[in-house]
């Protein structure tokens, strides 16, 4: 299916021949990628392996395509982002938010802030490519990587377009339930965990009409239990979350930080929090590498800083998320970075 989806994409980039118009055509593509591929390092192996060779042979420079390439998977807006899931599951806990899902999350009040900053992200890429380009003097017309064969998926158009769909299944899902919710105020609950199963019941049956044999078809699930089972760092992630958490409040950290808050409520001030938030989120990103290690500690935390400040919970948790994935890509001990690197 991941073949499929970048067989669609990576195909017509091949016929636009200006470099810099690629750029910000290239990174909204592999935002658009990041909701099929929502991990950052995984999804620059792929475009790695796929779409790099690509751009090379357009003309664009080697350091401007990989630049482009590591800044991919950054704050595209979606129900699906663990981060997202997170902060959405403990806003419902209150009285305030009661019953906020993830989509209700991301396409009420992430989207609002993401899409504008992917769109000023995209055309900054273009301009700063340039300018670097022209700096450095960089050799445009050096062919020193042959241009990819991306891997011709056979089969009937149905076939294709099945397969195309597929990893799109759960973001389609909570969409269309979000569409229906909103316009016509029908209560459908439908989670994130559930859009995921249903989506791989789903994928199931349709290689069981494709292949025709059971047995080969659920071996062929067993990727989705193994990836089940590599979570387990992601798991460790959350639990040393908590002891971080517990351990801020009982340094009395967390106190005083809500006494200060508290202090400067009403005053005009309670922007500084969110500032504040960001700035710790920057230096623990770029020291660990990790866009979400901070966001998951801070989450429990969020709802009462952010009364203390007097300000709305979304200025400190969007804020936090953005910075978190953002900063991963100027990071240089991430993952996505050495990878590209």
């Amino acid at each position: 299916a991941n073949e499929v989806t970048v067989s669609v994409l990576a195909k017509p980039i091949a016929h636009i021949k200006s470099p810099y118009i690629l750029v910000p055509i290239t990174f909204l593509l592999g935002n658009l990628l990041s909701l099929v591929i929502p991990s950052a390092s995984n999804l620059a192996i792929i475009l790695m392996a796929t779409l790099y060779p690509v751009l090379r042979q357009a003309g664009m420079s080697l350091l401007s395509a990989a630049a482009v390439i590591a800044t991919t998977a950054t704050i595209m807006p979606t129900p699906l982002g663990s981060d997202n899931v997170a902060i959405a599951a403990e806003l419902a806990k209150t009285d305030m938010f009661s019953g906020l899902t993830a989509s209700d999350y991301v396409f009420r009040y992430h989207v609002l802030v993401s899409i504008p900053t992917l769109l000023v992200m995209a055309l900054a890429h273009y301009f700063w490519q340039k300018f670097m380009d022209k700096c450095a003097g960089s050799d445009l017309t050096d062919g020193d990587v042959d241009l990819a064969e991306v891997k011709a998926v056979e089969g009937s158009a149905l076939y294709r377009t099945v397969y195309a769909i597929l990893p799109l299944l759960p973001i389609i899902m909570l969409l269309i339930v979000f569409a229906i919710t909103s316009t016509t105020g029908a209560k459908i609950d439908l989670s994130v965990e559930l859009a995921s199963i249903l989506s791989f019941v789903i994928a199931i049956i349709c290689e069981l009409i494709r292949t025709r044999k059971g047995k080969e078809t659920l071996a062929g699930t067993e990727s989705f239990f193994k990836g089940m089972g590599g979570a387990m760092p992601i798991v460790a992630l959350l639990v040393a979350a908590s002891v971080f958490v517990v351990g801020l409040k009982s340094i009395g950290l967390i106190t005083e930080l809500q006494n200060a808050m508290t202090g400067l409520s009403g005053s005009g001030m309670g922007f500084v929090l969110p500032l504040i938030l960001v700035g710790l989120t920057a230096l623990i990103v770029l020291l660990s590498g990790s866009g979400t290690a901070l966001f998951f500690a801070m989450v429990p935390l969020m709802v009462p800083l952010a009364a203390a400040a007097g300000i709305n919970v979304f200025a400190v948790s969007i804020p936090m998320g953005l910075a978190g994935n953002l900063l991963r890509a100027v990071s240089p001990v991430s993952a996505v970075v050495m990878i590209v690197a």
